[in-house]
């Protein structure tokens, strides 16, 4: 994983648009989106369905208004927190390409966070969502020539 390379603040559904990336020597696989580079996808949404193995693997699905998402939970994030459906969650994680159905991401989760006490989460999301687009994304998307 090259930490160097931001996590993008999409909706899931975005994610559909992902090609691979060209490889270069001495750099891990990679997605291309608008342009840009990335490994990991920063989404928020509610969990639908939430489900765990004896091993304490975690299967999560998440709604984020666009698409629902699978995600997929190590013990290690799962430590100590159950993740239930109805929370609103900000996760951060490795978009699995090849995991991934039309239109229904796949993400190994990094970093899962509960936001469900905070009362204008959802609104903000799609703000910072819509701003991240058009200040970071969209320039590199008009930048990058048409195949």
């Amino acid at each position: 994983m090259d930490y160097s390379l931001a996590a993008l603040k999409i909706f899931g559904s975005q994610l559909s648009g992902a090609t691979e990336a060209p490889s270069s020597e001495g750099t891990s696989a990679a997605q291309m989106l608008f342009g840009i580079r990335f490994q990991r996808a920063w989404i928020q949404g509610v969990i639908l369905s939430a489900s765990y193995n004896e091993a304490g693997d975690g299967r999560i699905l998440l709604d984020d208004g666009s698409c629902i998402a699978d995600l997929f939970v190590l013990p290690k994030e799962a430590e100590g927190r159950l993740w239930q459906p109805g929370m609103y969650v900000m996760v951060i994680g490795a978009y699995i390409a090849a995991e991934s159905k039309e239109n229904y991401p796949a993400i190994k989760v990094h970093k899962i966070v509960d936001l469900s006490d905070q009362p204008h989460r959802e609104a903000m999301w799609y703000m910072e969502a819509a701003e991240a687009y058009n200040l970071f994304y969209l320039p590199f998307s008009a930048a990058s020539p048409t195949p």
